[in-house]
């Protein structure tokens, strides 16, 4: 089969950005769409930089010096109690003012709300132009990149630089690279509590990272639950008015939202009621207060339970675990499962905008038991650290286990250690690598 791509100087023709932002190739106009990263081969350079660093200070001078990330965030520490995040992105030079200046009636509207410029490529005085530090023309160099040093800790979720620490936000950077003062999600905000609570504490061991990744706490639910089952028992008759003008009896829910520990453990009872009610509540009309730059790590808060849509979506979600005959106070790892082998692996963690830490997405199959397979979120764990010695103490988990090939025994073995929140401990210095129980040695010799 062939297939015919179109370029120009600036890149290649594209008709569309997903479904979302239709760009119509007409007689009169066309889009190309600018990826510096289409050229970039120095991601091996920045690995390779990585791997011989000793300190933040050579990880940010790696990145610096070889402009090599496509498109992740960087957080790093070292022994010396350095820490460091920064946004080391290989991004087109799209300032604000060039922005301003050359945005097309389109790109006017896209780039304030999502960072993507759409510029008038028509004009010679639009070209992206040069930092006199980059490595190449038409990208930021490394000091317009969002950075942040030596804070107490360094947290990102998904969210936009500003926030990487709430006492030392990042400002002054365009917009191309993420927004500031803007509300964070869920588990920005839930993260931020958490980190900034285990720096306060301080003294921390691997172990504490550890218990962090699974401790599965719902920063939704401590926001919400207590409100929502609240205003359940408060409904007239037990029952409220699902989107199809059912009436549902939703009385069993009010207990177990009330009685939920809030957290997503494969055992967690009411965590998966809550999901599903949670899912159907539209966000603009969840909170009673709303989000202040002041103050973006607590608000929004306090649960809208006036708003119609609470009742409707409460009565829905109870209508859909009936109908899937699941029981309201059902364990979590009961119907949060993937299957290898023809055996159900119950799996923890929840959904992006419950806020849970060990975000997972999962696939809703009310007909298979509930969510039976996981697309995406977390995959690569580690847990590192120094416990006050020379070598790297560290704990890793691939929770989507190493071989795709079902017959090996790699297939499932490390989610089976996901499902039951373990780890896998890493090597690093001789003592340690001699003192595991699966040590083989295999000695090769000169056989001549």
């Amino acid at each position: 089969m062939t297939r015919t791509q179109w370029w120009t100087r600036y890149g290649p023709v594209v008709t569309g950005l997903g479904s979302s932002l239709p760009l119509p190739w007409t007689t009169t106009t066309a889009y190309a769409l600018n990826d510096p990263n289409s050229t970039n081969l120095r991601a091996s350079d920045t690995a390779l930089g990585f791997g011989t660093a000793r300190s933040t200070a050579d990880v940010l001078g790696t990145l610096r010096r070889t402009q090599g990330l496509p498109w992740v965030n960087t957080i790093a520490a070292d022994s010396g109690g350095h820490t460091l995040f920064t946004q080391s992105q290989v991004l087109p030079r799209i300032t604000d003012e060039l922005a301003q200046r050359c945005s097309t009636p389109l790109g006017r509207a896209t780039y304030p709300a999502s960072g993507v410029a759409v510029l008038d490529g028509s004009r010679g005085d639009c070209a992206l132009g040069r930092d006199g530090d980059a490595v190449e023309p038409g990208i930021f160099g490394p000091a317009a990149l969002p950075t942040l040093r030596d804070a107490p800790y360094a947290e990102n979720s998904n969210d936009s630089a500003w926030l990487a620490n709430a006492d030392r936000p990042l400002t002054g950077y365009q917009r191309v690279f993420g927004t500031i003062g803007t509300a964070r999600s869920l588990r920005t905000r839930g993260a931020l509590e958490d980190v900034a609570a285990l720096a306060d504490r301080g003294g921390l061991t691997v172990r504490d990272l550890q218990r962090q990744q699974y401790t599965n706490r719902v920063p939704a639910a401590d926001l919400a639950a207590a409100d929502a089952a609240k205003a359940c028992a408060a409904l007239p008759g037990g029952t409220a008015t699902g989107s199809g003008g059912q009436a549902v009896d939703v009385s069993g829910a009010c207990g177990v939202l009330a009685a939920w520990d809030r957290t997503t453990d494969t055992g967690s009872r009411g965590a998966l009621l809550f999901d599903r009610f949670w899912r159907r509540f539209p966000a603009a009309q969840q909170w009673k207060v709303p989000f202040s730059a002041a103050d973006p790590v607590g608000t929004p808060h306090t649960l809208n339970t006036d708003a119609p849509a609470f009742a409707t979506a409460l009565a829905d979600a109870v209508a859909e675990l009936r109908a899937a005959n699941i029981p309201l106070d059902s364990p979590l790892g009961e119907h949060q499962f993937v299957v290898r082998g023809g055996t159900r692996i119950p799996v923890p963690g929840g959904t992006e905008s419950l806020g849970v830490w060990n975000k997972v997405e999962s696939v809703w199959n009310p007909a298979g038991g509930g969510y039976t397979e996981v697309s995406t979120g977390s995959s690569y764990l580690q847990a590192v650290g120094w416990n006050g010695g020379r070598c790297p103490v560290a704990r890793t988990l691939l929770t989507y286990s190493q071989s795709s090939n079902p017959a090996s025994r790699h297939h499932d073995d490390q989610t089976r250690l996901f499902s039951g929140e373990r780890w896998v401990t890493s090597r690093f210095c001789e003592k340690d690598i001699l003192s595991s129980p699966a040590l083989r040695v295999v000695r090769v010799g000169d056989h001549r």
